[in-house]
């Protein structure tokens, strides 16, 4: 199984001055949009590179055909993500599916400081997705309350650990399929997963970057190896829109 992950598009809280001014599910600015129409002309007509069929040295071929093959396309419930995915899917020719666990960091919230300090707020609620993206699948937790409920309103740094194992653990169950899976995800969560994938402890002093829209592919084979293909590759986009 190849796995694609995908960083979302630029958002409004990317291209902040002042990170004061964040919001707690941010849009994507107009770079963000013009970021999201390449990397899904890419992913539809590019050549990746490191393209090969087969499981093994021994049967292992290059293959220059066009475009990634993608068989299913999975994005977070965050409004970057699902925003990032749209021409994706249009590109490809998928319905997209909400995976809550691929969220950023964090969840959903804002640290407003002082005495209201961090307050965690709910998503986008069922409808309101749906009225956005109405062929997007949705998980039933995904409720008319919306997807995010945590007690302290923020997830920590050992939650997001563990849930990129839970995922990571998903999708080395699909190491026998010749899938062809791609994920757009968070920056945050993107290193926590290279980490469970990698099996590396958490260690802020190692992070794995990726701009936005960059791609990083992983193999997972049948045998339990995995083939680390390449980290944040983002040559689809010309120099003045890499962020």
């Amino acid at each position: 199984m190849k796995l694609y992950i995908i960083r979302h598009a630029q958002s409004t809280n990317n291209a902040l001055a002042n990170q004061k001014d964040r919001v707690c599910d941010p849009e994507l600015t107009e770079l963000g949009h013009q970021q999201a129409k390449v990397v899904a002309e890419h992913l539809a007509h590019g050549v990746d590179p490191e393209y090969v069929v087969g499981v093994s040295e021994e049967d292992t071929a290059a293959d220059s055909r066009q475009g990634y093959k993608i068989d299913h396309l999975y994005c977070s419930a965050m409004h970057r993500s699902m925003l990032t995915a749209k021409p994706i899917s249009e590109a490809l020719g998928l319905t997209p599916e909400v995976w809550i666990d691929i969220h950023e960091h964090g969840g959903i919230f804002l640290d407003h400081g002082g005495e209201k300090g961090i307050v965690g707020y709910p998503g986008k609620r069922r409808s309101d997705i749906l009225a956005e993206f109405p062929n997007y699948t949705l998980p039933p937790t995904v409720t008319d309350e919306g997807w995010w409920r945590m007690e302290n309103g923020k997830e920590d740094w050992p939650g997001c650990h563990g849930r990129a194992i839970r995922v990571y653990r998903t999708l080395r169950e699909r190491a026998p399929s010749r899938e062809n899976i791609a994920i757009v995800t968070h920056g945050g969560f993107m290193d926590a997963l290279m980490k469970a994938i990698t099996n590396q402890l958490p260690n802020p002093s190692l992070i794995y970057h990726h701009y936005n829209t960059s791609i990083t592919r992983v193999d997972f084979r049948p045998d339990g190896k995995t083939d680390l293909r390449y980290i944040n590759r983002f040559d689809h986009l010309p120099a003045e829109m890499i962020s």
